[in-house]
């Protein structure tokens, strides 16, 4: 039967020293950004998601966003190669934690770059983000991997945030949620829901009506609570310091075969 793992990765002691490409830098707290990565990963086993912690990249100060080295359709994954070139350290050991899980695994070669937080999947289409850190080559290959499958791939420009996953996820329903400010074409997505705000953006799918999303967003909060959803709140204040969000402190594989 289809098992729900995650992918997560302890934060590094260099974290405070992490990319910062659209926002101006604030202080880092490492001691409580670790408090934080911890709860965040109990909450996804309280809600049903067995964890699997990739092995720590402690020279890597980004490496706690785990999502952005790897995008996994189906039982295929295809390591990325990112577009910051600091970070392209990261994706050894999420390669070698995938494989273990009995992923088919795929590479980006150069000159393409991909970051999984440019990715967002919604049933068999895969938007993917073209912007700072993924290119046009990258996206060609991606296609040329997930098409295959069954993916249909949607190239979705993005300028006003790191990812495209900074800007846009999305409901069960397929119903993407945006912070209009920060989302390049909101007419691309069939289905778009305006939050208020830019953190609201933000959700993990935790299974049935409840949904992951930060401290930092509680209009948002209300607002799908009010269609339905149920909240589950954490605290990610410290990672939010460097583009962080919800969605890419973890890899959720829900279409593995235990």
């Amino acid at each position: 039967m289809p098992s729900q793992k995650a992918l997560v990765r302890r934060p590094s002691p260099l974290l405070a020293e992490g990319l910062v490409t659209h926002i101006e830098r604030e202080k880092v707290d490492v001691e409580q950004a670790v408090e934080q990565w911890e709860a965040y990963v109990q909450t996804l086993r309280v809600h049903g998601w067995e964890t699997i912690e990739v092995d720590p990249a402690d020279d890597c100060p980004d490496s706690v966003f785990v999502e952005d080295a790897v995008v996994v359709y189906k039982n295929v994954a295809l390591i990325t190669r990112p577009g910051a070139e600091s970070r392209r350290e990261e994706t050894g050991g999420v390669e070698e934690a995938v494989a273990r899980l009995g992923c088919s695994v795929n590479w980006v070669w150069e000159p393409g770059t991909l970051e999984g937080g440019d990715v967002l999947k919604v049933d068999d289409t895969i938007y993917v983000g073209r912007g700072g850190r993924t290119n046009a080559a990258g996206i060609q290959q991606l296609r040329a991997v997930f098409e295959p499958l069954g993916a249909r791939v949607v190239t979705v420009p993005v300028s006003k945030v790191l990812h495209l996953k900074s800007a846009v996820t999305a409901l069960s329903d397929g119903t993407v949620l945006g912070h209009i400010p920060k989302v390049d074409r909101p007419s691309l997505f069939p289905r778009f829901l305006s939050v208020p705000e830019e953190a609201g953006a933000h959700v993990v799918l935790l299974g049935g009506d409840k949904v992951l999303m930060a401290a930092s967003a509680p209009k948002t909060a209300d607002l799908l609570a009010d269609l339905g959803h149920e909240p589950v709140v954490v605290d990610i204040s410290e990672f939010e310091k460097l583009e962080g969000c919800v969605t890419c402190l973890s890899v959720r594989l829900r279409d593995l075969y235990a």
